[in-house]
Protein backbone atom coordinates (compact mmCIF):
# COMPACT_ATOMS: atom_id res chain seq x y z
CA UNK A 1 0.00 0.00 0.00
CA UNK A 2 2.92 2.67 1.20
CA UNK A 3 4.55 1.44 -2.29
CA UNK A 4 1.59 2.68 -4.20
CA UNK A 5 1.60 6.24 -2.29
CA UNK A 6 5.18 6.79 -3.21
CA UNK A 7 4.79 5.30 -6.59
CA UNK A 8 2.19 8.04 -7.17
CA UNK A 9 4.19 10.82 -6.22
CA UNK A 10 6.65 9.45 -8.61
CA UNK A 11 4.83 9.76 -11.34
CA UNK A 12 3.60 13.44 -10.53
CA UNK A 13 7.49 13.99 -9.87
CA UNK A 14 8.32 12.45 -13.19
CA UNK A 15 5.52 14.88 -15.17
CA UNK A 16 6.42 17.83 -13.19
CA UNK A 17 10.04 17.14 -14.15
CA UNK A 18 8.82 17.35 -17.77
CA UNK A 19 6.65 20.22 -17.63
CA UNK A 20 9.21 22.38 -16.03
CA UNK A 21 12.24 20.86 -18.60
CA UNK A 22 10.82 21.42 -22.03
CA UNK A 23 10.16 25.05 -21.75
CA UNK A 24 13.54 25.35 -20.44
CA UNK A 25 15.33 23.45 -22.68
CA UNK A 26 13.92 24.84 -25.47
CA UNK A 27 14.51 28.27 -24.00
CA UNK A 28 18.27 27.30 -23.64
CA UNK A 29 18.57 25.78 -27.18
CA UNK A 30 16.91 29.05 -28.51
CA UNK A 31 20.39 30.74 -26.70
CA UNK A 32 22.38 28.20 -27.35
CA UNK A 33 21.11 28.94 -31.26
CA UNK A 34 22.40 31.78 -31.48
CA UNK A 35 26.26 30.87 -31.22
CA UNK A 36 26.18 28.85 -34.54
CA UNK A 37 23.89 31.88 -36.37
CA UNK A 38 21.38 30.40 -36.37
CA UNK A 39 19.11 32.77 -34.80
CA UNK A 40 20.05 36.35 -35.08
CA UNK A 41 21.35 38.14 -32.51
CA UNK A 42 20.92 41.94 -33.19
CA UNK A 43 17.56 43.66 -32.97
CA UNK A 44 16.94 45.62 -35.50
CA UNK A 45 13.77 48.56 -36.20
CA UNK A 46 12.28 46.60 -38.47
CA UNK A 47 12.17 43.51 -36.27
CA UNK A 48 10.58 45.33 -33.74
CA UNK A 49 8.06 46.83 -35.63
CA UNK A 50 4.55 45.10 -34.78
CA UNK A 51 3.74 42.44 -37.88
CA UNK A 52 0.27 42.59 -38.58
CA UNK A 53 -0.59 39.85 -41.41
CA UNK A 54 2.42 41.70 -43.45
CA UNK A 55 1.06 45.09 -43.41
CA UNK A 56 2.74 47.90 -42.07
CA UNK A 57 0.83 50.01 -39.35
CA UNK A 58 -0.87 53.03 -40.02
CA UNK A 59 -0.13 54.44 -36.41
CA UNK A 60 1.93 53.65 -33.02
CA UNK A 61 -1.32 54.06 -31.48
CA UNK A 62 -3.56 50.62 -31.70
CA UNK A 63 -7.08 50.92 -33.14
CA UNK A 64 -10.10 50.97 -30.70
CA UNK A 65 -11.65 47.03 -31.19
CA UNK A 66 -15.57 46.52 -30.64
CA UNK A 67 -16.08 44.56 -27.13
CA UNK A 68 -18.80 42.74 -29.37
CA UNK A 69 -16.39 40.69 -31.39
CA UNK A 70 -14.96 39.27 -28.04
CA UNK A 71 -18.27 38.75 -26.59
CA UNK A 72 -19.73 36.73 -29.32
CA UNK A 73 -16.83 34.60 -29.73
CA UNK A 74 -17.47 33.65 -25.99
CA UNK A 75 -21.02 33.10 -26.40
CA UNK A 76 -20.13 30.86 -29.46
CA UNK A 77 -17.61 28.85 -28.03
CA UNK A 78 -19.53 28.39 -24.33
CA UNK A 79 -22.33 26.80 -26.82
CA UNK A 80 -20.47 25.06 -28.83
CA UNK A 81 -18.42 23.10 -25.95
CA UNK A 82 -22.20 22.12 -25.16
CA UNK A 83 -22.53 20.65 -28.22
CA UNK A 84 -19.09 19.01 -28.50
CA UNK A 85 -19.77 17.16 -25.15
CA UNK A 86 -23.43 16.03 -26.21
CA UNK A 87 -22.97 14.47 -29.34
CA UNK A 88 -20.29 11.70 -27.74
CA UNK A 89 -22.63 11.52 -24.79
CA UNK A 90 -25.56 11.02 -27.21
CA UNK A 91 -23.21 8.22 -29.06
CA UNK A 92 -21.40 6.35 -26.31
CA UNK A 93 -24.69 6.18 -23.67
CA UNK A 94 -27.74 6.57 -26.08
CA UNK A 95 -30.36 8.37 -24.23
CA UNK A 96 -30.50 5.75 -21.48
CA UNK A 97 -28.08 3.77 -21.10
CA UNK A 98 -28.09 0.08 -19.86
CA UNK A 99 -25.79 -0.09 -17.50
CA UNK A 100 -25.98 3.15 -15.91
CA UNK A 101 -29.66 4.23 -16.54
CA UNK A 102 -30.86 7.58 -15.20
CA UNK A 103 -27.80 8.80 -13.76
CA UNK A 104 -26.53 9.90 -17.01
CA UNK A 105 -29.30 11.35 -18.51
CA UNK A 106 -29.79 13.63 -14.82
CA UNK A 107 -26.53 14.44 -15.35
CA UNK A 108 -26.45 15.53 -19.25
CA UNK A 109 -29.70 17.19 -17.94
CA UNK A 110 -28.16 19.32 -15.09
CA UNK A 111 -25.60 20.29 -17.64
CA UNK A 112 -27.79 21.41 -20.42
CA UNK A 113 -29.84 23.58 -17.28
CA UNK A 114 -26.82 25.05 -16.41
CA UNK A 115 -26.14 26.10 -20.35
CA UNK A 116 -29.46 26.80 -21.04
CA UNK A 117 -29.77 29.57 -18.11
CA UNK A 118 -26.60 31.24 -19.31
CA UNK A 119 -28.03 31.30 -22.87
CA UNK A 120 -31.17 32.91 -21.13
CA UNK A 121 -29.03 34.99 -19.39
CA UNK A 122 -27.46 36.39 -22.18
CA UNK A 123 -30.66 36.76 -24.38
CA UNK A 124 -32.74 38.91 -21.21
CA UNK A 125 -29.27 41.33 -21.43
CA UNK A 126 -29.42 41.64 -25.10
CA UNK A 127 -25.99 40.10 -25.44
CA UNK A 128 -26.89 38.27 -29.00
CA UNK A 129 -28.53 41.31 -30.47
CA UNK A 130 -26.47 43.80 -32.94
CA UNK A 131 -26.54 47.14 -32.88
Amino acid sequence: MLEDYFRNYAILAIFAVVAIGVPVGMIGMSYMASFVRVRPRRSTRVKRMAYEGGMKPFSSKPARFNFRYYYYALLFVAFDVETVLLYPWAVRYGVLSRQFGWAILGAVLVFLFVVTIGYVYAWRKKALEWQ
